[in-house]
């Protein structure tokens, strides 16, 4: 099973990422120490030279993350077929555990590594490189995790075993089941739909709202909201959309709508929701950066594009997950 063409891929990916990052690390650390931009003497421009190089090869180890969660649970939907009980990617978790805690953790290198990817595309292009010890800084704090990430990898696809009798979405998204999924199953149906589409119409209008007015709080706001939104949609996938989608009541599962039964709808659904909230993050990110006034003009140029990106991967999330809800004949409400 460890020579699946996808478990590869992984692992080389995730093993080269580790590498770019350590290489890294010790750059990081002299910049931390000896950083000094006031200063032109010639310890201070081989520094400037080096991490112009080790930026870039670090963004290709931050690119990577992003497509790995991606990779992950594709290669958990397609190792279903191995294990029986097995359905979807939900019981190529169940098969071993560690799977789940791998799948939060590529959540977080998702996010944290596209921000830092932001971060340093818009600090490199300003001529007094701002802010370079606070991005090495935070260079260093995305090593363990990636560490985290390749031994989490190895200690779950060497721990699959073919003859394995694993339980799969109806046991784990049910009202009878236990735990955080059967929960979220559970939830009473109409206040969960006007909470989260009440919390997509205010994020909306914040988004729009930044189209027109420059208040940094406006945005600090958005990107709040957007990690709330986040959650309640995630648990909305679970609640009701999932639902509406599979036209069965008690099929709850948010990855079997990955699968080639639902047209791959999945994809563009989850693209929506990741990268409009990506994209929202970004732009109070981008609030903050404003403060720095070689960046300044910058960030002006740019924030625009990041706004309008989040507004319409939102609405295609929006209109992709809540399409069947509309028109579709099934109906719980």
């Amino acid at each position: 099973m460890i020579l699946h063409p996808g478990i590869l891929a992984l692992l080389f990916g995730s093993g080269l990422s580790l590498l770019l990052l350590s290489l890294a690390v010790p750059l990081a650390i002299r910049v931390l120490r000896r950083w000094n931009p006031a200063s032109s003497d010639a310890g201070q421009l081989l520094l400037e030279r080096q991490t112009y190089l080790l930026s870039t090869l670090v963004s290709y180890a931050c690119g990577f993350q992003l497509l790995a969660l991606l990779l992950y649970v594709f290669t958990a939907d397609n190792l279903h077929q191995q294990f029986v009980g097995a359905m979807c990617a939900t019981g190529t978790f169940n098969a071993n555990p560690v799977g789940w805690t791998l799948l939060k953790l590529k959540l977080l290198l998702f996010f944290a590594a596209g921000l830092w990817l932001v971060f340093n595309s818009i600090t490199r292009l300003a001529a007094d490189y701002p802010l370079t010890r606070l991005k090495y800084a935070l260079l260093l704090a995305l090593w363990p995790p990636a560490l985290l990430d390749l031994v989490w990898q190895l200690q779950f696809f060497l721990g699959l075993e073919p003859q394995i009798i694993t339980s799969c979405c109806g046991s784990l998204f049910s009202a009878a089941g236990s735990g955080v999924a059967s929960g979220l199953a559970e939830l009473p149906l109409v206040p969960m739909m006007w909470t989260f589409y009440g919390g997509a119409a205010l994020l909306l209008m914040l988004l729009a709202a930044q189209l027109r007015f420059r208040g940094g709080w406006l945005r600090y706001l958005a990107a709040v909201c957007g990690v709330v939104f986040f959650g309640l949609a995630l648990a909305a996938m679970v609640t009701f959309i999932s639902v509406y989608i599979y036209q069965l009541p008690s099929h709850h599962c948010p990855f079997d709508i990955l699968q080639s039964g639902y047209d791959w709808i999945g994809y563009p659904i989850y693209l929506g929701l990741f990268g409009g909230v990506f994209c929202t993050l970004v732009t109070g990110l981008y609030a903050w950066l404003r403060r720095v006034p070689s960046l300044e003009p910058l960030v002006r140029r740019k924030e625009r594009f990041w706004t309008l990106a989040a507004l319409l991967l939102l609405v295609l999330f929006l209109i992709l997950s809540g399409w069947p809800v509309v028109t579709g004949p099934f109906r719980m409400v």
